[in-house]
């Protein structure tokens, strides 16, 4: 344990079942594993962190937007290039949507090598390669 790293982040989705397909997909490309199952929510370990998707009966709204207030993206180191432009390819087939095209994979400036995806619900995440 690290004082002051992440213990975890909790999601609060309006579709557990969408969410399931998207980022259960993801998250198991990116080496996290099941690690909790309840009937409104599942969780993923990497290390001492966990992720949490709930769809909680105490939701305000139905809708997330990326652009207001609160989380705007989950930003996950991916690996090589080579493994960014795969999941890029795949993605699509799980609810992914790639977001700034005409700009992938430098959408965030000419020394970066990310791709930007959004999912059926709202969610951005960043897949940001590391130097080959």
């Amino acid at each position: 344990m690290t004082t002051g790293g992440l213990h975890h982040v909790e999601v609060w989705v309006p579709d557990l079942g969408a969410a399931m397909r998207a980022w259960g997909w993801l998250l198991g490309e990116l080496g996290w594993t099941p690690y909790q199952e309840w009937p409104a929510g599942r969780s993923w370990r990497l290390g001492p962190t966990y992720l949490v998707m709930e769809e909680s009966p105490a939701l305000s709204g139905r809708t997330h937007d990326r652009r207001a207030p609160g989380l705007n993206h989950l930003a996950f180191h991916a690996g090589p290039p080579a493994a960014v432009d795969r999941l890029v390819a795949a993605a699509p087939a799980h609810g992914w949507s790639l977001l700034f095209p005409d700009r992938h994979p430098h959408a965030g400036g000419p020394g970066t090598y990310a791709a930007y995806l959004t999912d059926e619900q709202g969610y951005e995440v960043e897949l940001v390669a590391g130097r080959p």
